[in-house]
C-alpha cells in the first residue's frame, strides 16, 4: 500500500529548512553510525535479566527457552557490534552443552543421581546476584564528594602569643583602695580590739592558696574586718611578694589581679 498522498513527512530539517528527502548526492560513509549496547555488564548480567523478566526459579531454570532468548540477543550484538559478543557466545556455548546434556538420555543402570548440568551455572548467577545487590547498597550510600563536600579551612596566621602585663606598684595600691571603699560600706562596733599579727596573716594567706590555682586579690581580704585587719593583710601580702612567696598576675591593664603561691 502507497503512503497517503497529502504533506509528506519531512525526513531531516538543515538550517530550518525541512526537506522531505535525501539528496541524491549525500554519501554517508559505512562507520559513521555506531550503535553500543550498554543495558547489560556482561553474559551474566544478560541471563539474570531473562530470568527476572519472566519470574522465573533462578533454581530451576528452563534451559531451551533462556537459551533461545539468549541467542536472539546474541545474533543481535553479533549484527550491531561484532567485538563486544566474544564473551557471550562463550556463555552460549555453555548455554547449549548444559542443553544437550539435559536432553540426553540417561542409562537405567546408573547407580544415585547425576549431577543437576545446571548447578554450576546457577551458583554462578547466584553468586553475582549477591555482588549486583552489595553494589546497589555501596552506591546508595553518602559518597564523599558525590552527596557530602567536606570544608577545610586553613589559617595561614600565626598565633598570637599575649603577653601578659607586669603588676606594678601602684596599680597594686589602687586595687587596693576599691577594697577600702568597699569597706567602707560595712559599719561595725568592736567592743574589744583583738592584736593582729602580720606573721599570723601570712600564714592565713598561704593557707588559702596554693601553687597551681589563681585566686582574685579581693578574695584575700575579709571586709567585716574593717580598716585594721584590710591593712594588715594587706603587708602581709606586700611580705610575701618580697619573700618571692607568692606571684601576682593581671592579664589586662587595669583588669582584675591575680596571685597564686610561688612554685
Amino acid at each position: 500500500m502507497s503512503a497517503p498522498t497529502g504533506q509528506e513527512t519531512p525526513v531531516a530539517v538543515v538550517r530550518g529548512e525541512t526537506l522531505s528527502q535525501l539528496p541524491e548526492d549525500l554519501y554517508i560513509p559505512p562507520d559513521a553510525l555506531e550503535i553500543f549496547l550498554e543495558t547489560f555488564q556482561g553474559p551474566l548480567d544478560l541471563l539474570l535479566y531473562l530470568i527476572r523478566k519472566q519470574n522465573l526459579d533462578i533454581l530451576d531454570i528452563p534451559i531451551a527457552e533462556v537459551t533461545r532468548q539468549y541467542m536472539g540477543y546474541v545474533e543481535l550484538m553479533q549484527a550491531v557490534k561484532l567485538e563486544l559478543a566474544a564473551e557471550y557466545l562463550v556463555m552460549a556455548a555453555m548455554l547449549a552443552e548444559i542443553k544437550s546434556r539435559m536432553l540426553l538420555p540417561r542409562p537405567s543402570s546408573e547407580e544415585g543421581e547425576e549431577a543437576d548440568p545446571r548447578a554450576e551455572l546457577v551458583r554462578r548467577l547466584q553468586e553475582y546476584e549477591r555482588y549486583c545487590h552489595a553494589a546497589e547498597s555501596l552506591d546508595k550510600l553518602p559518597r564523599v564528594g558525590r552527596d557530602l563536600h567536606l570544608v577545610v579551612i586553613e589559617n595561614d596566621r600565626p598565633p598570637v602569643k599575649r603577653i601578659e602585663p607586669n603588676v606594678s606598684l601602684f596599680e597594686l595600691l589602687d586595687a587596693f583602695k576599691e577594697v577600702l571603699v568597699r569597706a567602707e560600706l560595712y559599719r561595725h562596733h568592736h567592743v574589744q580590739l583583738e592584736p593582729l599579727s602580720v606573721r599570723e596573716r601570712m600564714t592565713r594567706i598561704l593557707a588559702k592558696i596554693n601553687s597551681e590555682t589563681f585566686v582574685n586579690f579581693e578574695d584575700m581580704f575579709e571586709l567585716h574586718e574593717g580598716r585594721r585587719g584590710l591593712v594588715v593583710t594587706f603587708v602581709a601580702i606586700l611580705e610575701l611578694l618580697k619573700e618571692s612567696l607568692i606571684v601576682l598576675v593581671q592579664q589586662d591593664p587595669f583588669g582584675p589581679i591575680h596571685l597564686k603561691a610561688a612554685a
